[in-house]
């Protein structure tokens, strides 16, 4: 069964960092894009990053570009978000999600796995 766990989530002050995990287990991500996105209370889940397959590619939503950088490590079949200089707007449940095919895409539809979510929580 594929599970797709993520970590790293918290409270932070705007301004601060921090580093989520996003390990999978059950199957190998190696050859397909992963993505980021969030959900913030009563809005709609958003694109934050991709990655592709062999981590040449990456996207970003233009709201975290240049604070947060994605990353990936297919030997540990995990996708990364080092997130920067944060926001209070960036408070949100952060999902990662595996991709239906190499195609690095913003599109939740081309995305077949999920992980639950981790809190991230950014004070003002």
């Amino acid at each position: 069964q594929v599970h797709l766990v993520e970590s790293g989530g918290g409270l932070v002050q705007a301004g601060g960092s921090l580093k989520l995990s996003c390990a999978a287990s059950g199957r190998t991500f190696s050859s397909v894009a992963m993505g980021w996105f969030r959900q913030a209370p009563g809005k709609e889940r958003e694109f934050v990053s991709v990655i592709g397959w062999s981590a040449s590619i990456t996207y970003y939503a233009d709201s975290v570009k240049g604070r947060f950088t994605i990353s990936r490590d297919n030997a540990k079949n995990t996708v990364y978000l080092q997130m920067n200089s944060l926001k209070p707007e960036d408070t949100a449940v952060y999902y990662c999600a595996a991709a239906r095919s190499a195609m690095t895409t913003r599109w939740a539809q081309d995305y077949d796995y999920w992980g639950q979510g981790t809190q991230v929580t950014v004070s003002s």
